[in-house]
């Protein structure tokens, strides 16, 4: 008799269902947030932009990517919305809003991405009569241009000319006569136009004396001299001039000083004034302390 060990079919080696060492540390790893995110979305992004860059690599490609970019540009920037058509100049003399114009120099109607402001901006500030443009593109294609003139107080006598300041000094314009612009006090001498602000603060503090003074001369960069007419002239000091020409003021207002026959009142020492008289008011005092009848018998 046949034993059932012998009538049982063999059966093959079972497999462990575990996984094996590999396998379970790939799963763990896809397991881990940042590989799983670069595996779904890192490396196809990768894929795609090697893709690009690969098409980008091959010269027909990108001129005619570049061409279409550069069309849909112009296309937009033509638009009638963004053309500017009118030039507007504000804040500025009939004079100067023509010579702003012409420094503009832009040829309207043109696209407002065409403008640039900062040139042109650049280009009217250095008009000398500009202090300061500001330029702004408004709706209805108009390119607005407001100007802050310049304004002179002073007309500045060298010897290439008469010279229109303001009152730091700028140069304003030129000016062909003195009589052109008779308000405006006339101030000469080198480095006077620096020093307009003193020259203002003097003619300021004039008082009576106003209506005489023919104008102000620098004297070597660092003092002024007065101008009266009659041919007077006021010596003034370097420091505090505005003081000392309120001494003088004071003197007058006791003294009746500057209607006498006085050539010059020098004020450059604090203690007291120094005068020169005229020569025939010189002849009369010593024609009245007899020293005249003297040098004659002599």
């Amino acid at each position: 008799m046949q034993s059932l060990t012998a009538r049982r079919p063999s059966r093959g080696i079972r497999r462990d269902p575990a996984p094996s060492k590999w396998d379970y540390r790939l799963q763990r790893l896809m397991l881990t947030p940042y590989v799983r995110g670069f595996v779904w979305k890192g490396l196809p992004t990768l894929v795609i932009l090697g893709g690009i860059a690969l098409w980008f690599s091959h010269e027909p490609n990108r001129q005619a990517v570049i061409g279409q970019l550069t069309h849909l540009r112009e296309e937009f920037e033509a638009r009638p919305e963004f053309r500017v058509s009118l030039a507007r100049v504000e804040g500025a003399s009939d004079d100067l809003a023509v010579a702003v114009r012409a420094k503009l120099a832009l040829p309207l109607p043109m696209s407002s991405f065409d403008i640039d402001l900062d040139a042109a901006r650049a280009r009217i500030e250095a008009l000398d009569a500009v202090r300061k443009a500001d330029l702004r593109v408004r709706s209805g294609g108009v390119l607005q241009v407001v100007i802050t003139e310049r304004m002179p107080v002073a007309i500045w006598r060298t010897e290439d000319g008469l010279t229109l300041v303001d009152e730091t000094g700028h140069r304003v314009a030129g000016l062909m006569s003195r009589a052109d612009r008779p308000d405006l006090p006339l101030i000469a001498g080198e480095g006077a136009d620096l020093a307009t602000p003193e020259a203002l603060d003097l003619i300021a503090a004039a008082g009576p004396l106003l209506p005489r003074i023919r104008g102000l001369v620098r004297v070597g960069e660092r003092r002024w001299d007065l101008v009266l007419d009659r041919e007077q002239r006021v010596l003034l000091p370097e420091v505090n001039p505005v003081q000392a020409l309120e001494r003088l003021l004071a003197l007058d207002h006791a003294q009746d000083l500057m209607n006498r026959d006085i050539l010059t009142v020098d004020l450059r020492s604090d203690h007291r004034p120094t005068l020169r008289l005229t020569p025939h008011a010189l002849a009369e005092i010593r024609r009245a302390q007899g020293l005249e009848t003297v040098e004659n018998e002599l």
